[in-house]
């Protein structure tokens, strides 16, 4: 695993897919602290790492990178870690647009394309 808090290429991403699932990395993001966790089996995981660093669970939320897609196709939200009633996210998705665009900024900020 890896903690991103500067920035990774679109290659390196792309070297870390191959490497796991072929065409995806996994990533948390903490939506508070704007760091990610990536190259990992499972998004739990990465979520245990960045709970162990001090971020608070309701911060973080799981996504698929696919370094070979373009814009919109790039970043998947869908994750077990995501289900989340108490939070008012009943899906593996990521329900509330607002969360969504923030954690596309933080890509965006984070991932050199």
């Amino acid at each position: 695993m890896k903690t991103i808090t500067n920035k990774i290429t679109l290659q390196e991403l792309k070297t870390i897919a191959k490497k796991s699932f072929g065409n995806l990395v996994k990533a948390v993001i903490d939506i508070k602290k704007e760091i990610m966790v990536i190259d990992a089996e499972l998004h739990a995981d990465q979520e245990a790492l960045l709970l162990q660093n001090g971020s608070l669970q309701q911060d973080l939320w799981g996504i698929n990178l696919y370094p070979f897609l373009k814009e919109n196709d790039f970043i998947e939200f869908d994750s077990m870690i995501n289900l989340r009633p108490n939070q008012g996210n009943l899906s593996r998705g990521i329900d509330n647009p607002k969360i969504q665009k923030r954690i596309i900024k933080i890509v965006n900020k984070l991932v050199q394309k």
